[in-house]
């Protein structure tokens, strides 16, 4: 078993640390709000104090925080930052969902340590991060994915190399702007055909039962007719993610849909919605009483 650190445990770094502490891992973690850390120091893991001292002696070192701002602070602080304290041939795997930008910026700044870097972000959410069904999607060295699967594969199901550095980040970014996409056109829909009297629950029947209808559309669809918005994957995430995305493209005229879904979106966080599920985008387009 390896010597891990994991910083960040948020909804899915909890259960990802939770699960490397189940198959045997010397576990050391760190969070900003060191509280959340209590429940799996008593699992077993030992708890630092910055992530600077979460990585020392570490082999791999694993990142799960919410964008590029957190995630640059936690790395390049200039007194307790994670780079700093990373030993030659430590594999940091950043699991976020970040910008591409920002990932192969921090892919160079690890290679001047002559440490191992991949971008390895996960498809999936909490359900998915609770049963080690995660995909991760890496970008880094073909040697590096295969140091780094064995360990990957006690938080998920499966290990997709996507290219070098920074691969990784834009294969998530591409698979959230495609549900994002999805999800905005479904929640236009649903709420256009209820308007005209018609039943959007058969709509949704009907469109599920085609080749055209998603696994991920489908479950999405019976949430907003459910008026189901638990935060899963909220609003205000979304919209970063799809910002992230957009920033791969050198003019904003090569992606008007994703475009015009960040702007969407955007729309749904101005009107109080920012912290619903991504179903919640539904409401921009429901009729008093509806």
């Amino acid at each position: 078993m390896a010597k891990i650190a994991f910083l960040g445990l948020g909804a899915m770094g909890t259960r990802m640390a939770r699960n490397l502490i189940a198959a045997g891992h010397d576990l050391t973690v760190w969070n900003r709000d060191p509280q959340k850390a209590d429940a799996l120091r008593e699992a077993g893991a030992d708890v630092a104090r910055t992530p600077r001292a979460a990585v020392a002696d570490s082999e791999f070192v694993l990142s799960m925080l919410r964008d590029d701002i957190a995630s640059r602070q936690v790395w390049l602080d200039a007194e307790d930052g994670a780079l700093g304290g990373l030993r030659e041939g430590t594999v940091a795997v950043e699991c976020s969902t970040l910008s591409v930008d920002w990932v192969e910026e921090l892919a160079e700044l690890c290679r001047r340590r002559n440490t191992i870097f991949l971008d390895a972000p996960v498809v999936g959410s909490r359900p998915q991060a609770e049963a080690r069904q995660l995909i991760f999607l890496a970008g880094g060295a073909t040697e590096a994915v295969s140091r780094a699967e064995a360990v990957l594969l006690h938080m998920g199901a499966s290990v997709h190399h996507a290219g070098p550095n920074g691969a990784g980040a834009a294969a998530k970014l591409a698979v959230n702007t495609l549900f994002g996409i999805q999800v905005a056109v479904l929640a236009e829909l649903i709420e256009a055909v209820r308007y005209r009297g018609f039943d959007p629950a058969r709509l949704v029947e009907l469109v599920s039962a085609t080749p055209v209808c998603s696994p991920a559309a489908k479950a999405a669809a019976g949430a907003m007719l459910l008026n189901a918005f638990p935060a899963m994957f909220p609003i205000e995430i979304v919209e970063k993610d799809l910002g992230y995305a957009l920033s791969i493209a050198e003019k904003d005229e090569s992606t008007p849909l994703a475009s015009a879904a960040r702007n969407v979106f955007a729309r749904a966080i101005n009107e109080g919605y920012g912290a619903d599920n991504i179903t919640g985008v539904v409401q921009l387009y429901r009729l008093p009483g509806s």
